[in-house]
């Protein structure tokens, strides 16, 4: 603390920058050129108008996101999927358990067997979706980057 007129100074407040930018430019849009500014400042996710310009003057990279609304259903769509997809895993191991501790192993492997017709059906399912999946990144999403 300072001594100043006989009384102790306190140091509160923010504490100065090592390099502060003290040093300021301005620039005028017309209606045009602001609306598209404001469309890439938007774009790039970022929060500080100034931070943006400084990306742009200095050539770093400017990260944009676009969100497409169909893209974003099927992404939640097979999430939604995946999950359900998990929870019949959760029952088949849940089912096989009961049978075995409720039939006798004769009775157990005569439904297993239906039971396992059906999961290979489901498993062709599966991989057609993942094919579909594969399919659209293919086409939607590798084109955007």
């Amino acid at each position: 603390m300072s001594e100043h007129n006989g009384k102790a100074q306190k140091k509160t407040g923010r504490r100065p920058k090592a390099d502060p930018a003290k040093i300021r430019y301005t620039i005028s849009f017309n209606e045009v050129e602001h609306s598209r500014f404001l469309d890439l400042f938007d774009q790039s996710g970022m929060n500080v108008k100034a931070h943006f310009i400084t990306s742009c003057i200095f050539e770093r990279t400017i990260k944009t996101i676009k969100v497409d609304k169909g893209t974003m259903d099927f992404y939640m769509r097979l999430t939604s999927f995946h999950s359900q997809f998990r929870a019949v895993g959760v029952n088949y191991n849940q089912m096989v358990k009961l049978l075995y501790t409720n039939f006798s192993e004769k009775k157990a492997a005569a439904i297993l067997y239906k039971l396992e017709k059906q999961t290979i059906e489901m498993a062709a399912i599966f991989k057609k979706v993942m094919q579909l999946t594969e399919e659209f990144n293919q086409k939607h999403l590798k084109d955007s980057e």
